[in-house]
């Protein structure tokens, strides 16, 4: 299996100030996103030996680590791409095939928006809370998951996540999880989401 790397970020570490400082951002991907991938590329190089040998034990007790890793590499391999400096368009959802179905399911995108903090905000410990593509009913929603399980565990396409472990916001909002949470639409791509989401629906 080709080797798995760290994405470039489509903009400048200090870009997404004052919402998300430089210092986070680049201990946030230089060092944590780019540990999961290594550890990723380490645990499928040992499952590829063992899956060799006929070791299924080995296998089996591999997976967990490529569960979490994979999971902290597809995650963040989206949330860079979901964010966006302010003067770049980022915190701006125009009108649109995304807006309306947000105000369909949710009223208005205020009312999203206070919906996914609530349930961002009370996640115990760590983990992520996305907006995702549920391909059965054809609807969006918001759904939590815990340390780095990917959405697609869910059965449900990611098209907007928050991080919300610690390292993401801790240098900037110490334990301020709520403030994090409110100031991040400020710097979220919604074209990106938008362009997701129309992808999700074909």
């Amino acid at each position: 299996m080709e080797k798995q790397t760290l994405p470039d970020l489509p903009y400048d570490y200090a870009a997404l100030e004052p919402v998300i400082s430089a210092q986070i951002m680049k201990l946030h991907h230089k060092m944590h996103h780019q540990a999961y991938v290594n550890n990723l590329n380490a645990a499928l190089e040992k499952y590829t030996a063992a899956e060799a040998k006929g070791d299924l034990e080995a296998m089996v007790a591999l997976q967990k680590q490529i569960r979490f890793n994979g999971g902290g590499h597809i995650n963040h391999s989206i949330f860079w791409t979901n964010l966006c400096p302010s003067h770049q368009g980022g915190g701006k959802l125009h009108t649109g095939p995304l807006l309306t179905a947000i105000e369909e399911k949710y009223g208005s995108l205020e009312t999203f928006i206070e919906k996914f903090n609530a349930q961002a905000v009370g996640i115990q410990g760590s983990g992520w809370t996305w907006l995702g593509f549920n391909t059965t009913t054809g609807h969006i929603k918001i759904v939590s998951c815990s340390n780095q399980d990917p959405l697609s565990t869910e059965g449900i396409l990611p098209l907007l996540g928050i991080d919300v472990w610690e390292h993401a916001y801790y240098i900037d909002y110490e334990n301020r999880r709520a403030d994090y949470l409110k100031n991040i639409w400020k710097v979220i791509n919604w074209k990106n989401v938008e362009e997701r989401f129309l992808k999700a629906r074909t």
